[in-house]
């Protein structure tokens, strides 16, 4: 099984980490860097997060930081679609 990220994920990871690097460039990258451990947990039990409130989809949160991370199985990979910060709105289009 692979894991991959969208370009929106992707997007998502920067935005993230610029904005907390604005007060702390060092929480910046452990926070991305744990958002990306628990997205690779997946790999090992793809089915850990809850059904999505978008069809076909999985959220996982992210131990005790208040994101959630919205993926997909699709033909053996894992496709990481967003990673929303829980007290934004949730995107209707993955």
């Amino acid at each position: 099984m692979k894991l991959r990220y969208t370009v929106r994920a992707r997007h998502d990871l920067t935005e993230i980490h610029d904005y907390v690097a604005q007060a702390n460039p060092q929480a910046a990258k452990r926070l991305v860097s744990i958002i990306r451990k628990e997205a690779g947990i997946l790999l090992h039990n793809p089915l850990l997060g809850r059904i999505g409130r978008v069809e076909g989809t999985r959220e996982l949160t992210v131990g005790r930081y208040p994101f959630m991370i919205a993926y997909r199985i699709e033909a053996g990979e894992i496709h990481i679609l967003t990673v929303v910060h829980t007290a934004r709105l949730w995107p209707e289009n993955l």
